[in-house]
């Protein structure tokens, strides 16, 4: 008889265990299902995004409904590319690129939707651990990647802003950015400019020490940002404020916590890293005071960059902020 009534709740034990996996499937496959996934480019892997790792890995994307397929597209041109010939939906990476395909006329042109960066996120590494002086560049080689990019064009209104002469200082810009790291690494250059984590790599493995934030001399600007073609922003424009929704509470989540609980939580895209220095290199961006605190692109901003843009001669054509700022986030 006990064996009887054993036999039985075992086996209303294992109905109620089999019904409860088959709720779960079923609900986590309409989750699924009903999540629209948006293909992002982005033009490097850096802690220098941290708010967007964070809104990824906080599950910020999924409440909105969004699942995220994220791709490394090296070069902000190539970030360009892959938007407009439709191989991803939106790019991460340097507004300039935005604003060279709609100088050249590209009738779908790319429009920012959201920003995340608005300072450079580069740090100087030199070959020995002196004390920095940006007059120590006077007759030095740095590389600094394309000079057309946001980062060389960056650390030339670094050079303006220190008072020292562009002439005085030999400027690599004939390396690729992706391949800046190891150019240095094989004996090219006497200073290099990186973002993190490559610079807290090259400093750990005794090839370099970081001296300078590039971006505390540098101005303000939308350094990076998101963009899409310009009828993708018109078709999904509560699709983007979602989008954009999410990347506030990343922002957010960051600046309101240390960077040891930061650390913690984007420490699955970064595996090959340890938390504690995870921490110091979030802390490193947090003090050069590198991330909006909002999406919103502001035209003040967004004016700071077409100048840089005009007075280094890459651009001739005045560019409106209203043609190619649609902000999401308001």
């Amino acid at each position: 008889m006990k064996r009887n009534i054993l036999y039985s709740l075992l086996g209303i034990l294992l109905v109620i265990l089999v019904g409860s996996l088959v709720i779960f499937y079923f609900s986590k496959n309409k989750e699924d299902k009903e999540l629209t996934t948006i293909k992002v480019a982005e033009v490097t892997h850096s802690i220098f995004y941290t708010p967007f790792y964070v809104a990824m890995e906080k599950g910020y994307f999924k409440e909105e409904g969004i699942d995220i397929d994220l791709m490394l597209v090296s070069g902000s041109d190539n970030v360009a590319a892959s938007v407009l010939s439709n191989d991803t939906e939106v790019g991460l990476a340097g507004p300039e690129s935005a604003v060279y395909v709609y100088l050249a006329h590209e009738k779908d042109y790319l429009q920012v939707f959201a920003g995340v960066t608005k300072r450079d996120g580069q740090f100087m590494i030199s070959r020995d651990g002196k004390n920095f002086d940006w007059h120590d560049l006077v007759g030095k080689e740095i590389l600094i990647g394309r000079s057309t990019g946001m980062p060389g064009l960056s650390f030339l209104r670094a050079l303006d802003n220190e008072g020292i002469k562009r002439s005085d200082v030999n400027i690599n810009t004939s390396i690729e950015f992706a391949e800046l790291s190891g150019a240095y690494l094989a004996g090219e250059g006497d200073y290099v400019n990186l973002f993190e984590p490559l610079a807290s790599k090259l400093e750990k493995n005794g090839s370099g020490y970081v001296v300078t934030s590039v971006g505390a001399s540098s101005d303000p600007f939308p350094y990076t940002a998101f963009y899409a073609r310009k009828s993708y922003i018109q078709n999904n424009k509560d699709l983007l404020v979602k989008f954009s929704n999410a990347l506030k509470k990343g922002m957010d989540f960051t600046f309101n916590n240390s960077s040891k609980v930061v650390a913690e939580a984007i420490k699955d895209e970064f595996s090959d890293i340890s938390v504690i220095d995870l921490e110091t290199m979030i802390e490193r961006y947090r003090t050069s005071d590198v991330w909006l605190k909002t999406p919103f692109v502001e035209e003040e901003f967004f004016n700071t960059l077409t100048d840089l843009l005009k007075e280094n001669d890459l651009i001739k054509e005045k560019v409106y902020y209203k043609d190619l700022v649609n902000n999401m986030y308001e």
